[in-house]
């Protein structure tokens, strides 16, 4: 799930529309439509892509005992193939099997550079319970994230990854001055199938935040 930005300067120029005696607003006969649309998002998306990061995550979770190989008679034709079978299984050290071991689980995610020293903004849920975090930078570089911070209620977290370089960023806008029905942008890397811009409006304001996410 990508993070969700908007533009701090309105796309269009705003206007207060002509109101009759009564007080009933009416459309201005004149104002072309096709001005209320941006002409392109190219521009924005240009300049904050390089702020964009994909996040892999790694979780170490129980591998279930598999118990031991099937009993084959000796010198069955199946007895090589079922024991190198299970011999590549996680956590099964051969035939008779070790019992319970461990295998890694991985995920993935985006986030937001927001500032030049390495903090990252991402949602919670990518990276709970991980026992590993990776970025990977705009250029393809990685680096190994450590999470400074998160809150499950409103599903940020944040981390932090030490670069030799300063790193491109974003800067925070000012939630409160959004309106219903301002554009908004979104960039992020869904499923690790490359950076994406799609785009939407504010759809509501002042939502009452429940549950998981």
């Amino acid at each position: 799930m990508a993070l969700t930005i908007g533009t701090a300067e309105p796309a269009f120029p705003q206007t207060e529309p002509p109101q009759t005696e009564s007080g009933a607003l009416t459309p201005e006969p004149d104002a072309p439509v096709v001005n209320l649309l941006p002409e392109s998002f190219a521009d924005l998306a240009e300049r904050l892509s390089p702020a964009v990061v994909n996040i892999t995550t790694t979780t170490n979770v129980a591998q279930v005992d598999r118990g031991p190989a099937p009993v084959l008679p000796e010198g069955s034709p199946f007895e090589e193939f079922f024991r190198d079978f299970m011999e590549r299984q996680p956590g099964q050290g051969g035939p008779d099997g070790p019992g319970p071991g461990q295998r890694r689980s991985n995920a993935l995610g985006s986030g937001f550079i927001i500032s030049a020293d390495g903090f990252i903004v991402t949602n919670n849920h990518v990276i709970e319970g991980a026992d590993e975090v990776v970025i990977e930078l705009y250029t393809g570089g990685e680096l190994v994230a450590e999470v400074i911070g998160r809150d499950p209620r409103t599903d940020i977290a944040l981390l932090k990854v030490e670069s030799e370089e300063p790193l491109p960023f974003v800067e925070f806008g000012d939630s409160d001055a959004a309106r219903v029905g301002e554009w908004v942008v979104a960039i992020g890397n869904p499923l690790g199938q490359g950076f994406s811009v799609s785009s939407g409006i504010v759809s509501a304001r002042n939502r009452t935040l429940q549950g998981s996410y």
